[in-house]
């Protein structure tokens, strides 16, 4: 009997082992079927860079309209400074610049604004490994320097096309594909350049300090600061937003 028994004890543990401990390993890392999954926000998750930019040196000095040095690109002469923060696959960065891109884009036409355009790279997380927003950013990173005086054109074609979370986002032929001459834009993407300007960009904005700024550092998308003032009004309210600008001096 005690070597029934004995055996019997040996076998419930190693089907236990088989079946449950498995079980339990795959309810702690977030994959057992049937458990919740967070949706992505315009929050940040984490501080660090994501995705898997080239290795490369970070490029320094002002090539168009990147201000490599300063971590932004700027388009706009006047003496008001209006900085936004945005990652292309957010979809509340989508609706302000639908709804504000344009008074913006007359601004920097008739000489009110500079506009410094920061953007970020931390929605990578929810674009299934292909680092969306990495790609993105690159992209417009190349209009910049590419094609500067098409810049905000190109932002809003990204943002007219934008893919949603949790999707592979558009390939780099379909970024390409958003300017006139797709070929220059194609070979910039090709070669990963800016990849990884974008996600140093990135760490300092989440991490700070922002400079000359009543924030210290960027906790969601879109931040708009004017002259460093936080923009805490509607993002689909195009005269509060204007009426922010005017109270800033702008216009």
């Amino acid at each position: 009997m005690g070597v029934v028994t004995t055996t019997l004890a040996i076998v419930l543990a190693i089907v236990f082992a088989a079946t449950v401990i498995p079980l339990i390993l795959s309810v702690v890392g977030g994959n057992a079927a049937g458990l919740p999954s967070l949706s992505a926000t315009n929050e940040p998750e984490t501080d660090e860079p994501t995705g898997d930019a080239p290795q490369q040196a970070l490029p320094t000095g002002t090539v168009g309209a990147a201000h490599f040095d300063d971590g932004y690109l700027s388009v706009g002469t006047g003496a008001q400074v209006v900085d936004v923060y945005f990652d292309p696959m957010c979809p509340y960065c989508r609706q302000f610049e639908e709804t504000n891109g344009g008074q913006l884009a007359a601004l920097v036409t008739d000489g009110s604004i500079t506009l410094r355009l920061h953007s970020l790279t931390f929605l990578d997380r929810v674009s299934q490994g292909t680092a969306y927003s990495t790609r993105a950013s690159a992209a417009l990173t190349c209009q910049a320097t590419l094609n500067p005086e098409r810049l905000l054109a190109y932002q809003a074609a990204l943002f007219a096309n934008q893919p949603a979370e949790d999707t592979a986002g558009r390939s780099d032929a379909e970024l390409a594909g958003l300017v006139e001459s797709p070929a220059d834009i194609s070979a910039c993407l090709a070669a990963g350049e800016y990849q990884g300007w974008s996600q140093a960009n990135t760490e300092q904005a989440l991490n700070g300090p922002i400079e000359d700024a009543d924030i210290t550092r960027i906790q969601g998308t879109p931040t708009v600061l004017v002259n460093g003032s936080v923009y805490a009004g509607g993002l689909t309210d195009p005269v509060e937003f204007r009426d922010f600008l005017t109270a800033g001096s702008v216009g």
